[in-house]
Protein backbone atom coordinates (compact mmCIF):
# COMPACT_ATOMS: atom_id res chain seq x y z
CA UNK A 1 0.00 0.00 0.00
CA UNK A 2 3.09 2.77 0.79
CA UNK A 3 4.52 2.80 -2.87
CA UNK A 4 0.71 3.44 -4.38
CA UNK A 5 0.11 6.47 -6.12
CA UNK A 6 -3.63 6.13 -5.59
CA UNK A 7 -5.58 4.29 -2.10
CA UNK A 8 -8.70 2.91 -2.01
CA UNK A 9 -9.07 2.44 1.41
CA UNK A 10 -12.16 0.52 2.62
CA UNK A 11 -14.79 2.75 0.49
CA UNK A 12 -18.44 2.33 0.83
CA UNK A 13 -20.72 4.60 -1.67
CA UNK A 14 -24.62 5.18 -0.71
CA UNK A 15 -26.86 7.05 -2.86
CA UNK A 16 -29.91 8.89 -1.52
CA UNK A 17 -33.42 7.36 -1.92
CA UNK A 18 -36.35 5.71 -0.83
CA UNK A 19 -35.09 2.92 0.38
CA UNK A 20 -31.53 3.93 1.02
CA UNK A 21 -29.33 2.00 -2.06
CA UNK A 22 -25.32 0.80 -1.32
CA UNK A 23 -23.60 0.72 -4.66
CA UNK A 24 -20.18 -0.03 -3.35
CA UNK A 25 -19.42 -1.70 -0.42
CA UNK A 26 -15.95 -2.11 1.46
CA UNK A 27 -13.74 -1.63 -1.45
CA UNK A 28 -10.17 -1.50 -1.25
CA UNK A 29 -7.52 -1.31 -4.07
CA UNK A 30 -4.31 -0.03 -4.29
CA UNK A 31 -2.85 1.61 -7.90
CA UNK A 32 1.03 2.25 -7.83
CA UNK A 33 2.62 4.43 -10.40
CA UNK A 34 2.66 3.11 -14.09
CA UNK A 35 -0.10 0.57 -12.72
CA UNK A 36 -3.31 -0.03 -14.97
CA UNK A 37 -6.24 -1.39 -12.87
CA UNK A 38 -9.10 -2.45 -14.77
CA UNK A 39 -12.71 -2.96 -12.57
CA UNK A 40 -14.66 -5.41 -14.30
CA UNK A 41 -18.04 -6.03 -13.26
CA UNK A 42 -22.20 -6.85 -13.99
CA UNK A 43 -24.09 -3.26 -14.70
CA UNK A 44 -24.95 -1.50 -11.72
CA UNK A 45 -21.80 -2.44 -9.38
CA UNK A 46 -20.74 0.98 -8.67
CA UNK A 47 -18.25 0.28 -10.86
CA UNK A 48 -18.70 4.23 -12.35
CA UNK A 49 -19.59 5.69 -8.69
CA UNK A 50 -16.33 4.13 -7.28
CA UNK A 51 -14.55 5.92 -10.51
CA UNK A 52 -16.45 9.42 -9.45
CA UNK A 53 -15.44 9.03 -6.03
CA UNK A 54 -12.12 8.63 -7.20
CA UNK A 55 -12.08 11.79 -9.22
CA UNK A 56 -13.55 13.70 -6.22
CA UNK A 57 -17.14 14.15 -7.84
CA UNK A 58 -18.93 12.88 -4.91
CA UNK A 59 -18.10 11.73 -1.26
CA UNK A 60 -17.80 7.90 -0.11
CA UNK A 61 -20.05 7.32 3.05
CA UNK A 62 -17.02 5.71 4.67
CA UNK A 63 -13.60 4.82 3.21
CA UNK A 64 -10.74 7.47 1.96
CA UNK A 65 -9.59 7.64 -1.44
CA UNK A 66 -6.02 9.22 -1.71
CA UNK A 67 -3.33 10.45 -3.42
CA UNK A 68 0.14 10.40 -2.90
CA UNK A 69 -1.20 9.65 0.69
CA UNK A 70 -3.38 12.91 0.55
CA UNK A 71 -7.22 12.28 0.82
CA UNK A 72 -9.33 13.18 -1.77
CA UNK A 73 -12.41 15.68 -1.28
CA UNK A 74 -12.30 17.47 -4.34
CA UNK A 75 -11.77 17.30 -8.01
CA UNK A 76 -8.20 18.65 -8.50
CA UNK A 77 -5.74 19.28 -11.64
CA UNK A 78 -3.86 15.62 -10.15
CA UNK A 79 -6.26 13.12 -11.69
CA UNK A 80 -7.58 13.62 -14.98
CA UNK A 81 -11.12 11.80 -16.33
CA UNK A 82 -12.35 10.36 -19.55
CA UNK A 83 -15.70 9.98 -19.77
CA UNK A 84 -18.23 7.50 -22.12
CA UNK A 85 -19.37 10.25 -24.06
CA UNK A 86 -17.00 12.86 -25.80
CA UNK A 87 -17.48 15.93 -23.26
CA UNK A 88 -15.74 17.76 -25.72
CA UNK A 89 -16.75 21.78 -26.24
CA UNK A 90 -18.50 22.16 -29.19
CA UNK A 91 -17.57 25.71 -29.57
CA UNK A 92 -13.76 24.96 -29.44
CA UNK A 93 -11.49 23.72 -32.06
CA UNK A 94 -9.45 20.60 -31.43
CA UNK A 95 -6.65 22.21 -30.43
CA UNK A 96 -8.56 24.49 -28.15
CA UNK A 97 -10.06 21.84 -26.28
CA UNK A 98 -6.74 20.48 -25.23
CA UNK A 99 -5.59 23.58 -24.14
CA UNK A 100 -8.45 24.67 -21.81
CA UNK A 101 -7.36 22.37 -19.29
CA UNK A 102 -4.19 23.99 -19.34
CA UNK A 103 -4.75 27.40 -18.45
CA UNK A 104 -4.14 27.02 -15.01
CA UNK A 105 -0.75 25.09 -15.62
CA UNK A 106 0.67 27.03 -18.14
CA UNK A 107 -0.24 30.92 -18.42
CA UNK A 108 1.85 31.61 -21.95
CA UNK A 109 -0.66 31.35 -24.72
CA UNK A 110 2.57 30.29 -27.18
CA UNK A 111 3.19 27.19 -24.69
CA UNK A 112 -0.26 25.94 -24.08
CA UNK A 113 -0.26 25.56 -28.12
CA UNK A 114 2.88 23.83 -28.48
CA UNK A 115 1.31 21.12 -26.02
CA UNK A 116 -1.37 20.62 -27.63
CA UNK A 117 0.01 19.98 -30.62
CA UNK A 118 2.07 17.34 -29.07
CA UNK A 119 -0.29 16.00 -27.96
CA UNK A 120 -2.61 16.47 -31.48
CA UNK A 121 0.87 14.43 -33.04
CA UNK A 122 0.58 11.65 -29.84
CA UNK A 123 -3.23 10.98 -31.07
CA UNK A 124 -2.64 11.18 -34.80
CA UNK A 125 -4.86 13.85 -35.10
CA UNK A 126 -2.31 16.24 -37.38
CA UNK A 127 -4.02 18.73 -39.40
CA UNK A 128 -7.89 18.55 -37.51
CA UNK A 129 -6.15 21.36 -35.46
CA UNK A 130 -8.64 23.91 -36.26
CA UNK A 131 -11.58 21.61 -36.60
CA UNK A 132 -14.84 21.47 -34.64
CA UNK A 133 -16.46 18.52 -32.88
CA UNK A 134 -18.97 18.24 -35.35
CA UNK A 135 -16.22 18.00 -37.73
CA UNK A 136 -14.72 14.82 -36.40
CA UNK A 137 -16.02 10.92 -36.44
CA UNK A 138 -16.77 9.43 -32.60
CA UNK A 139 -13.34 7.79 -32.69
CA UNK A 140 -11.80 11.28 -33.54
CA UNK A 141 -14.17 12.95 -30.78
CA UNK A 142 -12.58 10.59 -28.04
CA UNK A 143 -8.59 11.02 -28.90
CA UNK A 144 -9.59 14.58 -28.43
CA UNK A 145 -10.77 13.76 -25.22
CA UNK A 146 -7.87 11.65 -24.12
CA UNK A 147 -4.99 14.49 -25.11
CA UNK A 148 -7.07 16.92 -23.22
CA UNK A 149 -7.06 14.53 -20.38
CA UNK A 150 -3.53 13.76 -20.60
CA UNK A 151 -2.20 17.08 -21.45
CA UNK A 152 -2.26 18.86 -17.98
CA UNK A 153 0.36 15.53 -17.14
CA UNK A 154 -2.44 14.33 -14.25
CA UNK A 155 -0.83 11.77 -11.87
CA UNK A 156 -4.27 9.84 -12.04
CA UNK A 157 -5.89 8.90 -15.21
CA UNK A 158 -10.08 7.63 -14.76
CA UNK A 159 -11.60 6.50 -17.88
CA UNK A 160 -15.28 5.56 -17.88
CA UNK A 161 -15.86 3.37 -20.42
CA UNK A 162 -14.22 5.91 -22.74
CA UNK A 163 -14.51 3.62 -26.09
CA UNK A 164 -18.22 2.10 -25.38
CA UNK A 165 -19.86 4.30 -28.32
CA UNK A 166 -17.16 3.10 -30.81
CA UNK A 167 -17.43 0.76 -33.66
CA UNK A 168 -15.43 -2.51 -32.74
CA UNK A 169 -12.23 -1.83 -35.32
CA UNK A 170 -12.11 2.22 -34.00
CA UNK A 171 -12.59 0.50 -30.48
CA UNK A 172 -9.38 -1.84 -30.69
CA UNK A 173 -7.17 0.95 -32.71
CA UNK A 174 -8.19 3.15 -29.72
CA UNK A 175 -7.17 0.83 -27.25
CA UNK A 176 -3.59 0.10 -28.86
CA UNK A 177 -3.41 4.05 -28.79
CA UNK A 178 -4.23 3.99 -25.29
CA UNK A 179 -2.04 0.85 -24.18
CA UNK A 180 1.36 2.85 -25.74
CA UNK A 181 0.09 5.97 -24.01
CA UNK A 182 0.30 4.86 -20.78
CA UNK A 183 3.19 2.63 -21.58
CA UNK A 184 5.09 6.29 -22.07
CA UNK A 185 4.15 7.55 -18.40
CA UNK A 186 4.08 6.42 -14.89
CA UNK A 187 0.48 7.49 -14.25
CA UNK A 188 -2.06 5.27 -12.28
CA UNK A 189 -4.74 4.45 -13.91
CA UNK A 190 -8.44 3.24 -13.79
CA UNK A 191 -10.34 1.94 -15.79
CA UNK A 192 -14.02 0.85 -16.08
CA UNK A 193 -15.15 -1.40 -18.99
CA UNK A 194 -17.76 -4.07 -19.32
CA UNK A 195 -15.43 -5.66 -22.37
CA UNK A 196 -13.19 -8.75 -21.03
CA UNK A 197 -10.62 -8.15 -24.65
CA UNK A 198 -10.56 -4.68 -23.83
CA UNK A 199 -9.62 -4.97 -19.83
CA UNK A 200 -6.80 -7.74 -21.06
CA UNK A 201 -5.35 -5.22 -23.70
CA UNK A 202 -5.07 -2.25 -21.24
CA UNK A 203 -5.09 -3.55 -17.68
CA UNK A 204 -2.14 -4.82 -15.58
CA UNK A 205 -5.03 -5.94 -12.71
CA UNK A 206 -8.24 -6.63 -12.92
CA UNK A 207 -10.51 -6.14 -10.20
CA UNK A 208 -13.56 -8.24 -10.46
CA UNK A 209 -16.56 -6.55 -8.66
CA UNK A 210 -20.01 -8.47 -7.68
CA UNK A 211 -23.32 -7.48 -7.94
CA UNK A 212 -24.67 -4.51 -6.32
CA UNK A 213 -23.28 -3.25 -3.52
CA UNK A 214 -20.25 -3.68 -5.61
CA UNK A 215 -17.21 -5.79 -3.55
CA UNK A 216 -13.78 -6.76 -5.12
CA UNK A 217 -14.30 -10.92 -6.03
CA UNK A 218 -10.98 -11.55 -7.40
CA UNK A 219 -8.05 -9.44 -8.12
CA UNK A 220 -6.43 -11.25 -11.68
CA UNK A 221 -3.28 -10.08 -12.64
CA UNK A 222 -2.92 -10.27 -16.71
CA UNK A 223 -0.58 -12.81 -17.50
CA UNK A 224 0.31 -10.84 -21.16
CA UNK A 225 2.83 -8.47 -20.41
CA UNK A 226 3.40 -5.19 -22.19
CA UNK A 227 3.11 -3.64 -25.31
CA UNK A 228 -0.52 -6.00 -25.33
CA UNK A 229 -2.25 -5.29 -28.41
CA UNK A 230 -5.11 -7.40 -29.96
CA UNK A 231 -2.30 -9.94 -31.19
CA UNK A 232 -2.46 -11.19 -27.52
CA UNK A 233 -6.15 -12.98 -28.76
CA UNK A 234 -4.00 -15.33 -30.90
CA UNK A 235 -2.20 -16.44 -28.32
CA UNK A 236 -3.11 -20.07 -26.76
CA UNK A 237 -2.95 -19.11 -23.12
CA UNK A 238 -5.53 -16.58 -24.26
CA UNK A 239 -8.68 -17.92 -24.22
CA UNK A 240 -8.24 -20.36 -20.83
CA UNK A 241 -7.46 -16.16 -19.11
CA UNK A 242 -10.61 -14.51 -20.70
CA UNK A 243 -12.82 -18.10 -19.65
CA UNK A 244 -11.63 -17.74 -16.05
CA UNK A 245 -12.46 -14.38 -15.43
CA UNK A 246 -16.10 -14.55 -17.63
CA UNK A 247 -17.38 -17.47 -15.06
CA UNK A 248 -16.01 -15.16 -12.38
CA UNK A 249 -18.65 -12.36 -13.96
CA UNK A 250 -20.87 -15.02 -14.88
CA UNK A 251 -22.03 -15.55 -11.37
CA UNK A 252 -22.61 -12.30 -10.65
CA UNK A 253 -25.33 -11.58 -13.35
CA UNK A 254 -29.14 -11.52 -12.61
Amino acid sequence: MSAAKLEIRNVSISFSSRPRVRAVDDVSIAVAPGETVCLLGPSGCGKSSLLKAIAGFIRPDSGQVLVDGRVVEEPGPDRGMVFQEYALFPWLTVSHNIEFGLRRRIPDRGERRAVAHTWIAKVKLEGFERAYPKQLSGGMQQRVAVARALAPDPQVLLMDEPFGALDAQTRVLMQEMLENLICESQRAVVFVTHDIDEALIIGDVLCIMSKRPGRVLETFHNPFARPRSAHIFELKEYGPAKARIFETIRGEIA
